[in-house]
């Protein structure tokens, strides 16, 4: 077996492929360094709180999956289940949250429904008389974060103990096919020959894909993140708002770690633009003026793919033997319960 992409998804499949399924003869490809790309460059962000019902019992299955993986994998991934809280800035969108928490609930998930004073209570620094007024919310308290870095770190480790090869600065330049296979991988360091190969390869699945001969419903774009200057603890959970298009969360260092919606252009570019930085960055002071007296200390961007419906692509492609694991990027669809997804870290789930 090769595997493409040595991030978070590559790295569990190399994993789970060896520690539970037996297969030991695995490679793992990286163009880069592990965990280089959009692994090391989400919000860390982890939760199950999907309206759906297939989309709630796959996500929650990952969150227990978080839950267990440093005893299972031996390695602390800073798991923090502080709770993800989601805003609602009117009456009409609170309705609508009633409906998701209760749907969530009823699709056997940890949900509850928050008043403005809970809301200002779990978090004194909230302005709830922004330009859209704070109606409530509501909050899974198992979401929360786990270190990006960890994570990959995690399962390369496990992987390796069970024989798996990890090849870094090795870049995929193409396929060797015959008679709708795929009989080798053409890399920057000579051929590799394998029975079974998996593209995860993130913001570049469609690139694969066109070497391989087909094309994929994806799109590319830029979605950023920032931080600001360390602070002592000010933030005790991670809370976004779907209309204001921004969230934000602390991390164990004390950074506030910043994001809100992609970039309306496509690109691979790694940094995104300025006019939705500024976007987002407006957006977070609206909740917390606050933190207008901070600096920002750095940002940067992943890029994510996205599918039409925004739901991830798992399984079989037109070539018998090769398999991809894609669309895992996110953009804001305002209202919708499935509109919010984070980036990067599903690629662990």
């Amino acid at each position: 077996m090769v595997i493409i992409g040595a991030g978070g998804h590559g790295l569990a499949t190399a994993y789970y492929l060896a520690s539970n399924h037996g297969i030991k003869n695995i490679a793992v490809l990286e163009k880069g360094y592990l965990g280089g790309g959009n692994t090391g460059r989400n919000t860390q962000v982890i939760r199950s709180n999907y309206f759906w019902p297939q989309s709630s019992a796959f996500f929650d299955r990952s969150l227990q999956l978080y839950e267990g993986l440093s005893r299972e994998l031996n390695f602390n991934v800073m798991l923090s289940q502080r709770g993800i809280l989601t805003l609602a800035h009117s009456h009409h969108e609170l309705e609508g949250i009633r409906r998701w928490a209760n749907a969530i609930m009823i699709n056997g998930i940890d949900s509850r429904v928050m008043t403005p004073a809970e809301v200002k209570e779990l978090m004194p620094l909230i302005n709830l008389d922004c330009r859209f007024p704070i109606h409530g919310g509501f909050i899974q308290q198992r979401g929360g974060t786990a270190r990006h870095d960890a994570v990959a770190w995690s399962y390369a480790r496990a992987a390796s103990e069970y024989g798996v090869d990890i090849i870094q600065q090795c870049e995929v330049t193409g396929f060797k096919t015959q008679a709708g296979r795929v009989t080798g991988i053409k890399t920057t360091r000579g051929t590799i020959g394998a029975d079974k190969t998996s593209i995860a390869v993130a913001g570049h699945t469609s690139v694969l894909a066109k070497m391989a001969g087909f094309r994929v419903p994806v799109t590319s774009m830029s979605l950023q993140a920032m931080v600001s200057e360390p602070v002592k603890p000010c933030l005790n959970t991670v809370v976004l708002s779907p209309v204001i298009h921004a969230y934000v969360s602390q991390s164990d260092r004390g950074e506030l770690v910043i994001g809100g919606g992609a970039d309306v252009y496509n690109s691979y570019a790694q940094r995104g633009g300025i006019p939705m930085l500024e976007e987002v960055i407006s957006s977070v002071l609206e909740l917390f003026p606050a933190f207008s007296r901070l600096r920002l200390m750095r940002q940067w961007a992943g890029t994510v793919d996205v599918t039409p419906d925004t739901t991830p692509i798992m399984g079989k492609t037109p070539m018998d033997n090769l398999y991809i694991s894609g669309g895992w990027g996110h953009r804001w669809l305002q209202g919708h319960p499935r509109g919010w997804r984070n980036h990067g870290l599903h690629n662990c789930q």
